[in-house]
């Protein structure tokens, strides 16, 4: 079975990129984020033609999330039970066994902010409801941008980033807290090429000089963990013409 997650930067740009990458990789399930389409104007035409039952929660010109399936998603929810939001940031589906949860986490803009007290007290929420989820769906995957760097290896200048947004100590102790419910980074249950980044700025000729972020990840239960045979990062999408900022991020499992 494989995994994927991509921020996509606009579905209504990028939806041939994100086809013509579905039938490259034909992952199992895909999770995106930024869609930025109300649920009224989803492709879903489109990507059933494609062989993927789609599941969206969107928004006029932000945010967005979307769970894209080659059986039908069960018991669906949209954003994060008890926590009051405006912004579509969350959707999760059963599928299979797999209990599937996509995430967008907030930015957070910079810290002493509206936006990263607000990211905070997202983060926390999710970690509550995931607890509860895992307790119900041992089997269960949460991935998505999670606009965090965990670590500095994850970060092309960890000196000029430190304590700067994405890479503050209250961002990581946050992904620290997810991890301490049980789940772990795929992508580090492996060993990877250095300056393995995720998200590369559009500006400055980042993706060029290869100056990112590894900021999407995929976590994965412990009942999973022994059946992850990879994770990888496919930085093709972003060579496209007009691509999105982020390269999507795949597991592998039995």
């Amino acid at each position: 079975m494989q995994l994927a997650t991509w921020n996509v930067n606009s579905l209504a740009v990028r939806l041939p990129q994100v086809l013509d990458w579905l039938r490259q990789q034909q992952p199992d399930v895909l999770v995106l984020q930024e869609t930025k389409l109300t649920d009224d104007k989803f492709p879903h035409a489109e990507f059933a033609q494609a062989g993927y039952c789609a599941q969206c929660f969107g928004q006029k010109t932000y945010n967005g999330v979307a769970l894209l399936s080659k059986t039908p998603a069960q018991d669906v929810v949209r954003n994060i039970p008890g926590f009051a939001d405006e912004q579509a940031r969350v959707i999760a589906g059963t599928v299979g066994e797999l209990r599937v949860i996509g995430a967008y986490v907030p930015n957070g803009q910079a810290p002493g902010t509206d936006k990263f007290d607000y990211k905070m007290q997202w983060m926390r929420a999710l970690r509550d409801w995931v607890r509860e989820e895992l307790s119900r769906h041992p089997r269960l995957v949460l991935m998505g941008d999670y606009n965090i760097a965990p670590e500095d290896r994850d970060v092309y200048d960890p000196v000029a980033w430190a304590g700067q947004i994405h890479c503050t100590p209250e961002e990581r102790e946050q992904f620290r807290q997810l991890l301490a419910l049980g789940l772990h980074d795929a992508f580090r249950l492996f060993e990877q090429p250095p300056k393995s980044w995720s998200w590369w700025d559009y500006r400055n000729l980042a993706f060029r000089k290869n100056q990112g972020l590894r900021i999407d990840h995929i976590l994965v239960s412990e009942a999973l963990k022994p059946r992850v045979r990879a994770c990888t990062i496919d930085k093709t999408p972003r060579k496209n013409e007009r691509p999105s900022d982020h390269a999507p991020v795949l597991a592998h499992l039995d």
